[in-house]
């Protein structure tokens, strides 16, 4: 579980639950009426619909996956990947035979690709150019996620504010008849609260949620970028400490690992 996306939620829905209540009992109002099931009817069902048109139908089935992604959680450092790394290739410099029994030990499968490979006997451009691809098309895949939750932060508002105009119409539909002007004030606010719900659909929800995918891709693409770097290295039998040099340049100096 990734805890500050946690934290950030509930801290955005707390200081909304705690600003509603606070102007509420300051105006001895009803907090009843920010709650309004036919108002998110109309923002997340009309949301859905419009990435269902923008999106194919296999990337929108996905979003419950990709809800899933932003709040799983990562524990590893960039320090570890270097120093799994290093000791490969210490084990690389004993021989194909020995780096072939290492090649199950390495924690990350798509280093563990790349030794296989080198252990396999692709040449250096062979093996740079499958790890390359493999890392340029993962990167579609995954923007093609965080796409999916800037458009619905981009419609969520659009969607609320069409809640806006409906609750308007019919307001404005029954104000000639009798009670009508009784009818303004809760007719306005039934009308708002669709904008409402857009916004916070947008800003605390599905904006952040595109943000943070945009982030972990920059984070996974810096570890397999080092980690081709690695079975460059690995295929090409460098010293384990200028394996960890090449690849501490990858890494900001404070996670940098100094041989024991």
């Amino acid at each position: 579980m990734d805890i500050a996306t946690l934290i950030g939620i509930v801290l955005g829905l707390g200081s909304i639950y705690g600003g509603i209540f606070l102007a509420a009992s300051a105006a001895n109002a009803s907090m009843a009426g920010f709650v309004s099931p036919s108002s998110f009817a109309i923002v997340f069902g009309g949301m859905v619909a419009s990435v269902s048109v923008a999106f194919p139908l296999k990337d929108v089935l996905q979003l419950g996956a990709a809800m899933g992604a932003v709040f799983k959680g990562g524990t590893l450092e960039l320090g570890d990947v270097v120093e799994d790394a290093v000791d490969m290739a210490e084990v690389a410099r004993k021989g194909t035979a020995e780096l072939e029994k290492a090649v199950d030990s390495a924690k990350n499968p798509f280093f563990r690709d790349g030794v296989q490979m080198v252990v396999d006997g692709y040449s250096l451009d062979e093996l740079t150019d499958i790890l390359e691809t493999r890392i340029e098309y993962r990167e579609i895949r995954e923007k093609t996620q965080a796409g999916l939750f800037k458009s619905m932060g981009t419609m969520a508002p659009a969607w609320g504010m069409i809640g806006t105009l409906i609750g308007l119409v019919i307001m404005l539909a029954g104000f000639g008849g009798e009670g009508g002007a009784d009818a303004l004030g809760p007719g306005m606010s039934a009308a708002l609260i669709t904008t409402f719900y857009g916004a916070v659909f947008a800003n605390l929800f599905f904006l952040p949620m595109g943000e943070k995918i945009n982030s972990r891709i920059s984070f996974t693409s810096t570890i397999q970028a080092m980690l081709v770097e690695s079975s460059r290295l690995i295929h090409q039998k460098k010293h384990p400490l200028i394996v960890r040099e090449k690849l501490n340049s990858f890494i900001p100096p404070k996670e940098w690992k100094k041989e024991d």
